[in-house]
């Protein structure tokens, strides 16, 4: 059984194939019972706004080809055209470690993916989908996360896509962002550090909505200053707003081209600023087209990125050496956990003969309360001191080859059909 992964990310992959590869709740739901279907047991779907991928863990490749017929089977309409990235075994493990410590995001060192990670991994737990190993796996990539992000500070500064976004929305817009109407379309975590970010520049009113209104108005406990408005109001309010920040799950855009255009109160060369943090986008790209619109969308913000590449160089290399250790530690525990159903068969084998001995003996004998518990001790002790030095080799073995070697060997000459 290995650890693999399939997938599509923000820096080889285009945002226009990106949005369509997108998974919702149900789609999740889907893959998982096409994998079940197939064998598969363990699988987490990572899916973000620039990544789209799952991890799981397979047997042998009939079955690898199986799942990536069932990922790309899940996006029908999508000519993946080389983007579709894949890697097994401690390529795919050390992978998995990178993404959790932000090493692979669109902003170096960003906070908001390792809770990203955490939520797949518990969807993953709720659907049925996470064993022992991949557990253990994700809980060990998070776990060096948190390692990595207190030692090296890599969280001490804002990087996350809403930071950059937010300041480079300061940048195009100068002194006009202070005292300016903003409208925020969406509540997640994206929209909430948006928020934090938007009220260093002291706007003069921040409208907020959302689909679900009771989730947007949770903002308010922590934002009193914002003003909650009906989703279906949104074209409507935005006519008095200079900025719209919208930063949504929608499947759809959350502004179209043709409502916009029917507004009374949108005039030729009207300044507004759209910043769009959504993927799939929540803004229809045709606006750009209008006079004086601006639309800072995630594509936008790689160009952007790209100046931190320093910084990320200096940071990962500082980092590799921690993440090297971690999947070590992993990868040792990966090897000897291959044993630990050979090893569970010795011991049940030797309470059986334990339990067979202790009912022969009381047969034979007649025994007190405390000399029943003796022998039973006893017997026991004896076994177990018998399978200790066995058992210790067993977990030390070198290579899958030879483990598979010794539970062969184990199975004939100690465990019984059936036992």
């Amino acid at each position: 059984m290995e650890l693999g992964y399939m997938g599509v990310r923000y820096n080889e992959t285009p945002l226009s194939v990106r949005e369509l590869v997108s998974f919702t709740d149900s789609k999740k739901t889907e893959l998982f019972e096409t994998l079940q279907r197939i064998g598969v047991k363990q699988c987490m779907v990572l899916s973000t706004c620039n990544r789209s991928g799952i991890f799981f863990f397979y047997d042998g490749n009939k079955q690898w080809e199986q799942i990536d017929t069932c990922y790309s089977g899940s996006f029908p309409d999508v000519d993946f055209a080389g983007y579709l990235q894949k890697k097994q075994g401690e390529e795919a493990l050390m992978y998995l470690f990178r993404i959790t410590a932000g090493l692979e995001s669109l902003v170096l060192g960003e906070d908001q993916i390792l809770g990203q990670v955490v939520e797949a991994l518990e969807f993953a737990q709720l659907m049925g989908m996470a064993g022992k190993e991949l557990n253990k796996v994700v809980r060990d990539a998070i776990r060096c996360s948190k390692r990595i992000k207190e030692e090296l500070h890599i969280s001490e500064n804002p990087l996350s896509v809403s930071y950059v976004g937010v300041r480079r929305l300061a940048e195009v817009m100068g002194d006009r962002i202070c005292g300016s109407r903003m409208l925020v379309i969406g509540s997640g975590k994206t929209a909430e550090l948006a928020l934090m970010y938007l009220r260093e520049y002291v706007p003069e009113q921040i409208y907020i909505c959302n689909r679900t209104r009771q989730r947007a108005g949770k903002l308010r406990e922590r934002f009193p200053e914002l003003r909650v408005v009906s989703y279906e109001d949104r074209y409507q309010i935005l006519q008095q707003c200079e900025v719209v920040v919208s930063a949504t799950a929608s499947p759809h855009l959350v502004i179209t081209e043709e409502r916009y255009r029917d507004l009374t109160a949108v005039q030729d060369g009207v300044k507004r600023y759209f910043l769009d943090l959504a993927a799939p986008r929540d803004i229809d790209q045709r606006l750009a087209g209008y006079p004086g619109i601006r639309i800072i969308d995630m594509d936008t913000l790689q160009d952007i990125a790209r100046q931190n590449q320093r910084e990320r160089e200096r940071l990962a290399g500082e980092s590799a050496s921690m993440i090297r250790d971690a999947v070590a530690e992993t990868k040792e525990w990966f090897h000897i956990s291959r044993m630990d159903e050979t090893i569970e068969s010795l011991q049940k084998r030797c309470h059986a003969i334990v339990e067979d001995s202790y009912a022969y003996l009381e047969r034979k004998l007649e025994l007190t309360d405390r000399e029943q518990k003796l022998v039973r001790k006893v017997l026991n002790a004896s076994l177990q001191r018998l399978l200790r030095e066995p058992i210790r080799e067993l977990k030390q073995l070198d290579t899958e080859e030879e483990q598979e070697e010794y539970k062969e060997m184990i199975q004939r000459l100690f465990v019984k059909e059936g036992d």
